[in-house]
């Protein structure tokens, strides 16, 4: 149980007075140093006792700290005294900048930028790693409304009998990522006449579930929730401390929360399915942010939202989101948002919430900004695009050869090519609208919104997106190319940025070039929406013209 009492350390570190000293980066990776340090100096036997307790007294600002007591067994524990100097004066100071999760004056709290560039929210990431070391418990629903709250039975059986579509994927994660089937969002959408829950998984309401359901209870008639899944940017890249939201509409389920509590739900999963002795958490932290969790490699946050929707289906999420909110209002009958709430609204937010969060997050590609690829600013004036377009233009980048597999080198080729773009060519920007990496990830190029410079003679009729690597010979990863003919089309289409009747062309079959690769431009004709009909223009054989059209990958630099 070494991990689970280290963790319990680390959550009561974040509770203690701030020492004064010299602010780390708020890196992920310092997060994975301070687990590291306790685990080498923590007794097991003294940290075990309070790990809930710590946890739970950080979210006594929240509105729904009594659901959080309750599933984390905090009346079984008993308080001991902490010594805080288990950890180094710096790293008890970056604790302390964790401890919740807020938005607040278009800037988010709580947050800590990972290896793969994306952002983490730490909170519900170090909720799903508790529940999950307590064996995902599941708190069985009383049916008779008049029962009170404390009658409810907390048992941790197999949760596979009690909750059995979520347990039935989990196996699935050995295989799911990167090679998971494509979500479908229109079967994976929630039945609105959703079976009344009987059950509470500990694990998926203390990550997502409950916070899911109260941020759709502030409006539920809105049809789209405004803010879900907002991106931001770090102040510096190398030593971040600062992370302002683009979206100044942003509710507190943005991207980095979400990402946390997906984390936590990956991770807190594995954990409960792990027999002892469980592996040290700032190892399964390292690997998981890494190149992949021992024994299951496709278990990595490159992959959380496919690894996600494998691991719970949206009826099941529909179903806990219903369950939490009514423990919740069981547990806190003067919870505001909500008194005077029947049974059937909230199972309507709950429906409601599950198919937003479902459609706008799971069933869109990872997007990295371009702040965070470390872009240059747009030179001249852009030329905004009449939207909805009617193509989905594809290009290779052709050099490098090799994919870009890490989020490192992802980077550094897009600022290689706007370089390029804007220093050679003259352009105000780099030519894609989107470039898509082998690493997980789709990186912003000149977005949805502006004109592109990838199709000539096309830009304002299509988007560009390019797949990093040549691809004469070969073809992109699986992952990559549901990313392209699934993900980003679907995701498109829900925010009507393509029309519905969208069709998918090869960057040949409208300016004289081999772009995007012979291997690739066989497959594009397997796709269901390939304009067959459009028959390539002819390309010069190994011609000058060909390879100018090809921008070359220039000797990278940090972003400034």
């Amino acid at each position: 149980m070494m991990a689970q009492g280290v963790l319990w350390i680390l959550l009561g570190l974040l509770l203690w007075p701030k020492p004064g000293t010299a602010s780390l980066p708020l890196l992920m990776d310092f997060i994975i140093k301070a687990l590291g340090e306790l685990e080498q100096k923590a007794p097991v036997t003294e940290a075990r006792p309070t790990a809930s307790t710590w946890l739970l007294s950080a979210q006594d600002s929240g509105p729904h700290n009594p659901l959080y007591r309750f599933l984390l067994k905090e009346q079984l524990l008993k308080a001991i005294k902490l010594d805080p100097h288990r950890l180094s004066p710096e790293l008890r100071g970056l604790t302390e900048k964790v401890t919740q999760h807020d938005v607040r004056d278009g800037r988010e709290y709580g947050v800590v930028l990972a290896p793969d560039g994306s952002t983490v929210a730490v909170q519900p990431l170090l909720a799903g790693l508790e529940a999950g070391l307590q064996g995902r418990r599941v708190v069985n629903l009383p049916l008779d409304s008049t029962t009170p709250p404390q009658d409810a039975e907390a048992t941790s059986p197999d949760v596979g009998a009690t909750v059995p579509e979520v347990r039935a994927a989990s196996p699935g994660l050995t295989v799911a990522s990167p090679d998971v089937t494509s979500l479908d969002v229109e079967a994976a959408s929630p039945d609105t006449k959703a079976m009344f829950p009987t059950s509470v998984d500990s694990l998926l309401a203390v990550t997502l579930a409950t916070d899911l359901g109260l941020t759709f209870l502030q409006d539920p008639q809105t049809e789209s929730q405004p803010g879900l899944g907002a991106e931001g940017c770090w102040d510096q890249f190398s030593a971040p401390q600062t992370f302002t939201l683009l979206d100044p509409k942003a509710s507190q389920l943005t991207t980095a929360f979400l990402n946390g509590a997906l984390d936590g739900i990956l991770l807190g999963d594995y954990l409960s399915r792990t027999s002892e002795p469980q592996p040290p958490l700032s190892l399964l932290l390292s690997q998981y942010y890494g190149a992949g969790v021992a024994r299951e490699p496709g278990l990595r946050s490159n992959f959380r939202r496919q690894n996600g929707a494998v691991l719970t289906s949206a009826p099941t999420l529909t179903q806990q989101v219903w369950g939490a909110l009514l423990l919740l209002q069981r547990l806190d009958p003067t919870h505001l948002q909500l008194q005077g709430m029947s049974q059937d609204q909230l199972a309507q937010v709950a429906s409601h919430a599950t198919k937003e969060f479902t459609e706008a997050f799971l069933g869109c590609p990872a997007i990295h900004p371009r702040c965070r690829w470390g872009a240059a600013p747009y030179r001249h004036q852009p030329t905004p695009l009449k939207l909805p377009l009617g193509f989905l233009y594809v290009h290779h980048t052709y050099i490098p050869e090799l994919p870009c597999t890490d989020f490192e080198k992802c980077a550094a080729n897009m600022r290689s090519m706007q370089r390029f773009h804007q220093d050679t060519r003259g352009w105000g920007d780099i030519g894609y609208s989107f470039v898509v990496g082998s690493d997980g990830y789709v990186y912003e190029g000149r977005g949805w919104h502006r004109v592109g410079a990838h199709t000539l003679g096309h830009n304002s009729l299509g988007f560009g997106v390019a797949f990093v690597g040549n691809y004469t010979a070969e073809l992109p990863t699986d992952a990559a190319l549901r990313t392209m003919r699934d993900e980003l089309p679907r995701c498109a289409l829900r925010f009507g940025y393509l029309r519905p009747d969208y069709k998918v062309l090869g960057h040949r079959q409208l300016v004289s070039t081999h772009c995007p690769g012979d291997a690739l431009f066989n497959l594009l004709h397997t796709w269901p929406r390939f304009a067959a009909d459009v028959k390539p223009r002819t390309a010069r054989r190994a011609s000058w013209r060909s390879r100018r059209e090809l921008p070359p990958i220039l000797p990278a630099s940090g972003p400034q």
